[in-house]
């Protein structure tokens, strides 16, 4: 266990303080007997330090409860004895009187007082010493946690396709076989741009707006290998540029249509892609025409796309988000998504 500090540990001695205060009011104006009161709470002040020492010792040795509260017992029963002489010894020097005959043996009785303090004392310590220690550990446990959800979102999100970097370079050598240089040079940069975009792992959400630009340079490589085969629709609603959104949330299931639809076609295909703000939540929605001979029925979700996607919206936003993928009877396929509509730090600073 990792002992308080000292601050926490004198401030652990404050309510102990107090109540021999409280103690120390009943005797006012009785003989000496204020006098000896504060002594008292002087001398087990003094031996806060001992006591503190004594009980972080234990604590770093391990050593089990029991034996600990006999130590402590005796400990602190030793101390008041110390605290019944300084008393005997204030007497004497003061010239007060004292019951004769006095026996030294009488110093092991009547402490009371003085011993439940010091023992109040080593309780509260503890307390406050295995509270510090319990908020470490909930720290620690919260920190790995995170680290462990950060590893895992960062591992899903390097989840590149390479069948979709094994069409973009066939893309190119395409191109460049055709003698069409500039087009290859555009598409050279663009899959540059997007391949430094997705290994860019400091975010886990961006704003919309980004998103929406990394997925169009994305699919710009992909027209630029399908040409009209590929037709794009977007529909994005007002007021959504700037909610987060996972970073890659997109592109994976636009991968994933021109993959399995779109690309399987003999004839030119259409993904829609629409984008809207209803109260709280964002809906989000990725369509495409299927095969020339769709079938009907709700997706098995195999898809390593799909699958990434999903798993990532469940560690962002355990039991806030919504994910469903089908098969229309219209032979098109749908993917919808639901979360929070939540604003960047970026945009919650400007406003």
């Amino acid at each position: 266990m990792v002992p308080p500090s000292w601050r926490v540990a004198w401030l652990a001695a404050v309510p102990v303080a107090l109540c021999l205060l409280v103690m120390a009011l009943p005797t006012v104006g009785h003989s000496h007997a204020l006098a000896y009161r504060m002594l008292y709470l002087v001398a087990n002040a003094l031996w806060v330090p001992a006591l503190v020492l004594m009980q972080r010792w234990l604590w770093r040795n391990s050593i089990t409860l029991w034996p600990s509260i006999l130590i402590l017992l005796a400990a602190t029963y030793a101390m008041s004895v110390a605290n019944s002489a300084l008393g005997v010894a204030l007497a004497w020097a003061m010239g007060w009187k004292i019951p004769m005959p006095f026996q030294w043996w009488q110093l092991l009785s009547g402490l009371d007082g003085c011993w439940l303090a010091l023992i109040a004392f080593c309780a509260a310590h503890a307390l406050v010493g295995h509270y510090g220690a319990l908020k470490e550990e909930q720290r620690r446990h919260r920190e790995a946690e995170l680290a462990a959800r950060e590893a895992e979102l960062r591992a899903l999100r390097y989840q590149l396709h390479p069948h979709f970097l094994f069409n973009a370079l066939n893309g190119v050598s395409s191109l460049v076989g055709e003698n069409r240089g500039d087009e290859a040079r555009t598409m050279i940069a663009q899959l540059g741009t997007f391949l430094r975009a997705t290994l860019d792992g400091r975010r886990h959400e961006v704003p919309l707006a980004e998103e929406l630009a990394l997925t169009e340079t994305y699919l710009s490589i992909e027209q630029a290998r399908l040409g009209e085969r590929l037709q794009v629709q977007w529909n994005v609603g007002a007021g959504v540029l700037d909610a987060a959104v996972p970073s890659l949330l997109l592109q994976p299931l636009v991968e994933n249509a021109i993959r399995h639809g779109i690309a399987r076609r003999s004839t030119p295909g259409k993904i829609g892609i629409d984008i809207q703000a209803h109260g709280a939540r964002m809906h989000l929605r990725v369509r495409n025409d299927g095969v020339d001979a769709p079938g009907n029925g709700p997706m098995d979700g195999g898809a390593l796309g799909q699958s990434n996607v999903r798993e990532r919206l469940a560690r962002l936003y355990p039991e806030r988000h919504r994910f469903s993928a089908m098969a229309l009877a219209s032979g098109e396929y749908e993917v919808n998504i639901e979360i929070p509509m939540e604003k960047t730090a970026a945009a919650m600073e400007a406003t």
